[in-house]
């Protein structure tokens, strides 16, 4: 009967939250935080870390977007069987102990959302320099500001947050599809996408492999965020239909276009120039692709599109990571004060508070390069993590009403887990300092997880 009860809990649709989602707003949610920065830059690092080849490069971003869509088929199935808020937190909480969804939440709380605003405040004014003369300094002042105002405005209801990321979405694909569709009619270039290292052209297979899973990792940023919608699940109408279609179409849909995004910037850039511009400190690969198609204009148009992308990022996550707190103040092992509604306007007010401080605290404690890998390699251990529960939940909760079921279980958990398992030992080879941070932050994790769970076990007593 006990479990019966409990099995009726996780499954539960009632909510203090007001449920303001529909289909085309989880999309944007997911949508304005993945495209951001990253599809404009990050191609540059895909490319140097598959060894200069076109063909390796494009192969990294199909294999990112692929390795994303699998775990959002994960997370479809968990978020539709316990339609609470905070996400991956309650998973990992349910499947294998409340200290793993507590260090879940934790990370994210300290490094994963702060750190993922942090970094795309400081890449929008970044992007700003073809324009104006702007100092590091000034960078920091204008990412400061932009999360202060951001932060504010989010703090009176779901339903302006989400107006906003409706806008900023599609204002900011606007100027993306003008650039990706001129290229691809208009480029000349006919790119060689053989799949062997230029800068290795000897490489074996098994040299080829790490090539690909250490590109694949730097794809990753420009991926990242898609799993805070599970986080906003009670404030979505009908989750258990909405959540698993708003992830398939976002998460399927952003990987076509960070795809053909890349390859159009091969079809208009000669392979020479990419070389040039990437060993003199030119990453911006989509700006320079716009300004050979569509002259000074072109640039204009990119650069406006990264500021909309990067500003529909930002408000995402503003939105987005302070319902996890929530809901581990809820469950007894937070602040108290994450735990609180505001009485009107139906958000977690401390919650957001907090992580506009934490995210100006690391804007003037490490550049945006630090940023990115730490966050990423940090997501990929929880998803890991998460994408096993949903084996851990089939063994544990038979019984648990599944109104969205993985397609090819187990095999789409098994693959995903070893894929996630050889990008995170990638990872440790390749960037020691970030991986042991990440792990670091685990250690600090435990710690003020075992001072919680002793105030909790104090008021049982």
């Amino acid at each position: 009967m006990d479990q019966e009860k409990h099995l009726q809990e996780l499954s539960t649709t009632e909510t203090e939250f007001n449920r303001e989602l529909g289909v085309f707003g989880g999309v944007s949610i997911i949508g304005g935080i993945m495209i951001g920065s990253g599809i404009f830059y990050l191609g540059s690092y895909v490319l140097e870390r598959s060894g200069m080849s076109l063909g390796l490069g494009l192969l990294a971003w199909i294999v990112g977007g692929l390795v994303t869509l699998l775990a959002g088929l994960c997370y479809a199935e968990l978020g539709v069987s316990m339609p609470r808020a905070g996400g991956s937190t309650v998973y990992l909480t349910e499947a294998f102990h409340p200290a793993v969804g507590f260090l879940r939440g934790f990370t994210d709380w300290l490094i994963g959302g702060p750190g993922s605003i942090a970094a795309m405040s400081i890449a929008l004014p970044t992007a700003m320099r073809s324009f104006w003369d702007i100092s590091d300094m000034q960078v920091k002042i204008i990412a400061t500001v932009l999360i202060i105002l951001l932060t504010v405005y989010n703090l009176f209801g779901i339903k302006q947050g989400a107006f906003l990321q409706n806008i900023s979405m599609v204002a900011k694909l606007i100027p993306i599809l003008i650039i990706l569709f001129a290229a691809l009619f208009l480029g000349t270039e006919r790119p060689d996408l053989s799949l062997t290292p230029v800068t290795n052209p000897d490489a074996s297979f098994f040299d080829i492999i790490p090539m690909i899973a250490f590109a694949t990792v730097a794809s990753l940023w420009a991926y990242e965020g898609w799993t805070n919608l599970n986080s906003m699940t009670e404030e979505m109408k009908n989750p258990k239909k909405n959540l698993p279609k708003a992830l398939i179409v976002g998460i399927g849909g952003i990987t076509i276009l960070y795809t053909l995004f890349n390859f159009a910037i091969y079809k208009v850039l000669p392979y020479d120039e990419i070389v040039t511009n990437i060993e003199n400190g030119n990453l911006y690969l989509g700006t320079e692709a716009a300004r050979s198609v569509l002259g000074n204009w072109g640039g204009i148009i990119v650069s406006l599109g990264m500021i909309l992308a990067m500003f529909g990022g930002i408000n995402g996550l503003i939105i987005a990571q302070p319902r996890m707190y929530y809901a581990m103040a809820v469950e007894g092992h937070f602040f108290k004060s994450f735990a609180k509604l505001h009485p009107k306007y139906k958000v977690p007010t401390a919650s957001i508070v907090v992580q506009m401080v934490l995210s100006i605290i690391l804007v003037f404690s490490r550049n945006l390069d630090q940023l990115t890998s730490l966050v990423v390699f940090t997501a990929m251990l929880y998803n890991l993590l998460t994408i096993i529960a949903v084996w851990v939940m089939r063994r544990r909760y038979p019984e648990l009403h599944r109104p969205y079921r993985v397609a090819g279980y187990p095999w789409t958990v098994l693959i995903t887990s070893i894929l996630f398992i050889g990008l995170l030992i990638n990872t440790f080879t390749e960037d020691i300092q970030n991986a042991v941070l990440g792990m670091g932050v685990q250690i600090i994790g435990i710690l003020v997880y075992w001072y919680f769970d002793r105030q909790l076990k104090r008021k049982k007593a």
